[in-house]
């Protein structure tokens, strides 16, 4: 939030930040979408493409209030299945000169079974206000299904909660577990999968030792195999499976990943989590520059859109992306949109210009746009 970044430190803004959207004490966006901006994805529409990345609701703990900020889709976590504090305090900077962020949060999570019960009271609060049911038959129903979750399938609700929006869920690992094992990520599917339209495998955070290990071609394809199995074993409508990488790899490491999420069927690609690298291009002190720690904000752009673009051209955009990292403005969304994102996701540039960043977008991207529908620009840089 801006008006807290001169007296708190930037965790203790973004706590107080969650806090307010917890309790609905942030303004709402009532402005309808605009249709020109929707777009279709796994078959399900989506009213705008401007999401809100993982990393600022960890917990699951502000889902309706940033809903209704205006995002079309909205990721909660990285939830790693065993809680976790995370590395030691302090572990967020701000890079003020950049409006960038370094953090190295190490994957601070309340775990799955506490997010689990979040998610199900969620979903039975909301079918208990539902105007399709009844209360007495609600609660009858509940009985029988205590989750509500096959209520709310049954009755076609996205598991967003939300008409035209979807929830997405970013897994992650505990620190002490096996570099290379996939179990924390199958347990994740099996234990949050229902409550999502969205899963995420995030492979890629440079503050999980090991973790980046798994993007190696071998072990990466052994990877997608075994979580795709096992999102496959559950009860329809199935999640979407998305993996979320870095954006410091190289050009072959790229196209071993490309091939491989072609050939494993997973749903998607998130492009890309934070970097490790200092572009020369800051302007911070280098005392915060040299923290350790994941890089986010403008700097990252240059990286992000580069991965993102081989990507597309080396599956001929036969992989849906969702873009990430820099995107401060319109303009931003529409170069990663051209590139070949179907989607964009934002965090550092909504901690910067506060709650009305998605409408903000929304309302300078359909300027841009002009008579243009936003999926009729989607990989339009290669057409």
């Amino acid at each position: 939030m801006p008006v807290l970044r001169n007296i708190t430190t930037p965790e203790s803004s973004h706590k107080f930040a969650i806090w307010m959207s917890k309790w609905g004490l942030i303004a709402k966006d009532k402005l309808p979408d605009d249709e020109r901006l929707s777009v279709e994805v796994w078959g399900k529409k989506v009213s705008n493409p401007i999401c809100l990345a993982a990393g600022f609701d960890k917990h699951g703990e502000a889902i309706d209030s940033l809903f209704d900020l205006g995002f079309g889709y909205v990721e909660i976590g990285s939830v790693t299945p065993e809680p976790q504090p995370g590395n030691a305090q302090p572990r967020m900077f701000r890079l003020p000169k950049d409006k960038a962020i370094i953090n190295r949060y190490g994957f601070n999570s309340d775990g799955h079974k506490l997010v689990e019960l979040r998610l199900r009271d969620r979903v039975r609060r909301c079918l208990y206000h539902s105007a399709k049911l009844h209360p007495k038959i609600t609660a009858a129903l509940l009985a029988s299904s205590p989750d509500g979750v096959s209520l709310s399938d049954a009755l076609g609700i996205n598991r967003s909660l939300k008409e035209d929006k979807l929830l997405g869920i970013n897994l992650g690992k505990n620190k002490w577990s096996n570099s290379e094992d996939v179990q924390d990520y199958v347990r994740g599917i099996k234990t949050l999968g229902s409550y999502a339209d969205v899963l995420v495998v995030n492979v890629s955070s440079p503050n999980t030792p090991g973790l980046r290990g798994l993007q190696r071609k071998g072990v990466f394809e052994k990877l997608l195999k075994e979580v795709i199995e096992t999102r496959n074993s559950l009860h329809e409508p199935r999640p979407a499976l998305l993996v979320k990488i870095a954006p410091d790899l190289s050009d072959e490491e790229l196209e071993d990943i490309a091939d491989a999420a072609l050939n494993s069927g997973v749903d998607g690609v998130i492009v890309s989590n934070t970097t490790i690298s200092r572009p020369n291009t800051l302007q911070s002190d280098t005392s915060l520059t040299s923290e350790a720690g994941g890089l986010s904000g403008p700097p990252v752009k240059p990286l992000s859109l580069k991965a993102l673009r081989k990507i597309y051209q080396h599956t001929n955009g036969k992989l849906l992306l969702i873009g990430c990292g820099g995107i401060s403005d319109a303009q931003d969304a529409i170069e990663y949109a051209k590139a070949g994102a179907t989607l964009v996701q934002l965090y550092t540039s909504f901690g910067y210009d506060g709650v009305g960043k998605a409408r903000e977008l929304k309302d300078d991207i359909l300027r841009e746009l002009k008579d243009k529908k936003w999926s009729e620009i989607i990989g339009e840089q290669w057409k």
